[in-house]
């Protein structure tokens, strides 16, 4: 049978009219979300007590030249108890608890009695120019006063690095020559003697070791510390003749060790003149 002209002349514009159907468009792929990156806390500047010193024949460490990083020491203070919370200054005094005795230098044979040692903790301001809270064993007798001379200090904003309690491996130690760590009570003589340094009573204390260092003849103590001769580069941490924390300590009645000739021991500072 044959197609009518107009019925498939229809037809033909039918498909024009639909053409080749398009492709679907393609749907995009759904976002990837990237593994967070993590990046890794910074090396600290320099880890206290990990690089032993080679030794002299008298047993101390090597005067070495002090590193970079150690030569305007400005350390992180780690905290070992919680820092006052109101920024301000904070003091106790109490008998010594048997778990601080036990991890400090303290023994049957040490020339003062356990009851005549005070556990101290106060306030101090780290070289991080934060606030944080120390520990120190002391005689009883100064205690209060020892706590009056730090609440100056911390009135001052004078810079502390590290305020604990000594303990009995830090006297065997290789020496490492970079401890700043400021305390009172360790039981031991005085240094290339025989009787009892004033430490072992309670009744002395060393402040920024570090930054005020012991001298005598050729020995520096810490052995690190050269940098910190040069007193006329006056830096953070440092104990000046005639500044304000020999004056608060003096007023007290405590004496300066930087003020001796041989040795000279600018951390030092004694209830008892030695």
């Amino acid at each position: 049978m044959r197609i009518p002209r107009v019925a498939a002349l229809l037809a033909l514009l039918g498909l024009a009219a639909c053409g080749t159907p398009e492709p679907p468009t393609p749907t995009p792929p759904a976002p990837t979300t990237a593994a967070p990156t993590t990046t890794a806390a910074p090396a600290p500047a320099w880890v206290v007590g990990a690089h032993p010193l080679p030794l002299r024949p008298d047993g101390d460490g090597r005067i070495e030249p002090t590193p970079a990083v150690l030569r305007d020491r400005h350390l992180p203070t780690k905290d070992l108890l919680p820092p006052p919370s109101d920024g301000r200054y904070a003091a106790t005094v109490n008998a010594v608890p048997a778990t601080v005795l036990a991890r400090s230098t303290w023994q049957a044979a040490c020339p003062v009695k356990a009851a005549d040692l005070r556990y101290l903790t106060m306030s101090f301001w780290g070289f991080d120019e934060k606030a944080h809270t120390g520990e120190m064993l002391v005689n009883a007798s100064v205690a209060n006063a020892v706590t009056r001379v730090f609440g100056e200090l911390f009135a001052a904003r004078f810079p502390i690095e590290e305020m604990r309690v000594t303990s009995p491996a830090e006297l065997d130690a290789p020496p490492t020559g970079d401890g700043n760590n400021t305390s009172a009570f360790v039981c031991r003589p005085v240094r290339g003697q025989q009787n009892w340094s004033a430490h072992a009573y309670g009744l002395a204390l060393d402040l920024n070791p570090f930054c005020n260092p012991y001298t005598k003849a050729d020995l520096v103590l810490p052995e690190l510390a050269t940098a910190y001769l040069d007193r006329s580069w006056r830096r953070p941490g440092m104990v000046l003749a005639g500044d304000a924390t020999v004056r608060d300590f003096a007023a007290i009645g405590w004496s300066w060790g930087g003020a001796w000739s041989s040795p000279t021991d600018r951390m030092h500072f004694t209830a008892t003149g030695g």
